[in-house]
């Protein structure tokens, strides 16, 4: 409904607890911000009747809470001591096809295996060309697939080799939970795109896409896991309370490249992401922003009785929001923080009529502005990013309805240029708005309806992240920058002839 980037997906998996399929259910709530397409969990067990491990699965359209709408379903039908678990926002493969619901599943002669993925396979079509070639018949148009069928093809003996096999030949943006009859493993890319982190419940190993999967069932954060790591958590791991771990070299001899967007937008405030927490960071772009658009140079008619009011796009830029407040407030400038609009948390599906403007209507279903916060007043939106600024102008349209003295837009990210073929979903680059007006920022003001846009600078970003964390590892920058840290003739693209 807003104009943002779409999440990709979160991935949730858990090995040796009594509840695994209960705690990766909690697991998938609290991710739900990264995919709100499906949502799927797949269990593991032996079972002594049949004789033989079987993997139980449940998972359809919809939010985590309606495809688990049973507690039947994770009391008796997922059972077992280990589960993985997905919500989906498609960026390859067909949104309306049900095959593409992960995880996916699959026997083979080795056994059962299972795979949930966040991220994009870079090589995606060469792969499934060359599988397509050898008789190969697929179930979905999704590249997760592919990693199901290059371990089934591997000529290795062992089933680790095999699946250390498969991850030899994709390259992308990856973070996967595997889980095979009796292990559970965790893989993030050589360059470390996307994150994945390790906890600890009772005793028991978790991974999850964000920390704050591990907050709601009590998990204590042990640490990330390593870009090119693959992380195994089995029998072994009981004895010697100690993972094993492998090691994937990176393509193209790359370094690490964390996606920064994570920290502007995806990951929730409350989560400890690339081993820092996102709170902390989206203050530091608030504070930077500040330094680079102090609001004396920003605010040009402000009334003598009353101080400039900061208001945030909810919920993503709150932090950001009072970041820039604080860090006028410190260099003596005067201003607030007031909650200027107030977001509408139970939106579902809208059904509009014919005569009404469809993007409108969405936002004022979503969105209201306080009118006594914004009459009379300068007024400072700051918002994390700006993709095609449909929304902003909607928003914008609606704050001047409250008439206010002067109305600016500070974006506390730089602005986005180019497609992102690492996971995340982005229009065209022709539908971008800084594309549109040739990166003319008076241009992009006057089409959004502001007396002034102003955004963070490329330098201010990184600046900004690394000074909160003070990692060694690298950041990828590619929607604002363009530099791309690993080669993009790849071809990303959505499959055709999809199956619906």
């Amino acid at each position: 409904m807003t104009d943002k980037p779409r999440d990709y997906c979160g991935i949730f998996g858990i090995y040796n607890h009594p509840e695994a399929a209960l705690l990766t259910y909690y697991g998938l709530h609290a991710l739900q911000h990264r995919g709100q397409e499906s949502a799927g969990i797949v269990t593991s067990h032996y079972d002594s009747a049949k004789e033989r491990w079987v993997m139980p699965m449940h998972k359809d359209f919809g939010l985590v809470l309606n495809v688990f709408d049973d507690h039947k379903i994770l009391k008796k039908e997922l059972k077992g001591k280990a589960a993985i678990g997905h919500n989906r926002y498609s960026t390859t493969g067909s949104a309306r096809n049900p095959a593409n619901i992960q995880p996916f599943r699959v026997h083979y002669r080795d056994g059962n295996v299972a795979v949930g993925h966040n991220g994009n396979l870079a090589n995606a079509k060469q792969i499934r060309q060359r599988l397509r070639d050898k008789g190969v018949i697929f179930q979905s148009t999704s590249d997760t697939e592919l990693i199901l069928h290059l371990i089934s093809h591997s000529k290795k003996e062992k089933q680790i080799d095999q699946i250390l096999d498969a991850l030899d030949q994709i390259e992308g943006a990856y973070s996967l939970m595997m889980l095979t009859d009796n292990r559970l493993i965790a893989v993030r890319d050589p360059n470390g795109f996307r994150p994945l982190a390790l906890g600890k419940v009772d005793g028991s190993y978790c991974v999850a896409s964000e920390t704050c999967a591990f907050d709601i069932i009590g998990a204590e954060y042990i640490r990330d896991v390593e870009p090119g790591e693959v992380l195994v958590i089995d029998r072994n791991t009981l004895e010697t309370d100690k993972p094993t771990s492998y090691y994937l070299e990176p393509e193209y001899g790359t370094e690490t490249s964390q996606c920064i967007f994570e920290y502007v937008y995806f990951s929730r405030p409350d989560s400890r992401i690339f081993e820092e927490n996102v709170d902390k960071v989206r203050r530091n772009l608030g504070k930077y922003l500040a330094k680079e658009h102090p609001i004396t140079e920003v605010c040009k008619k402000v009334p003598p009785d009353k101080k400039p009011v900061v208001i945030s796009v909810p919920d993503s830029s709150n932090t950001a929001a009072l970041g820039y407040v604080h860090e006028n407030q410190k260099i003596g400038h005067e201003c607030k923080f007031e909650i200027g609009l107030i977001r509408n948390h139970y939106v579902g599906r809208t059904f509009i009529s014919p005569g009404q403007k469809s993007r409108d209507q969405k936002v004022r279903t979503k969105f209201n502005k306080v009118r006594g916060v914004i009459e009379g007043r300068s007024v400072i939106i700051v918002d994390d990013s700006i993709v095609r600024g449909t929304t902003s102008r909607y928003l914008v349209d609606m704050i001047r309805e409250a008439n206010p003295r002067e109305i600016h837009f500070l974006v506390s990210s730089p602005p986005i240029i180019s497609p992102c073929y690492y996971g995340m979903d982005f229009p065209s680059p022709d539908e971008l708005i800084a594309n549109r007006f040739d990166r003319d920022i008076d241009r992009m003001a006057k089409e959004i309806g502001v007396d002034s846009l102003r955004y963070l600078s490329p330098e201010g970003l990184v600046n900004a992240v690394k000074e909160a964390n003070d990692s060694e590892k690298g950041y990828c920058t590619a929607c604002f920058t363009e530099n791309y840290p690993v080669p993009v003739n790849f071809g990303v693209e959505k499959e055709e002839n999809e199956i619906v």
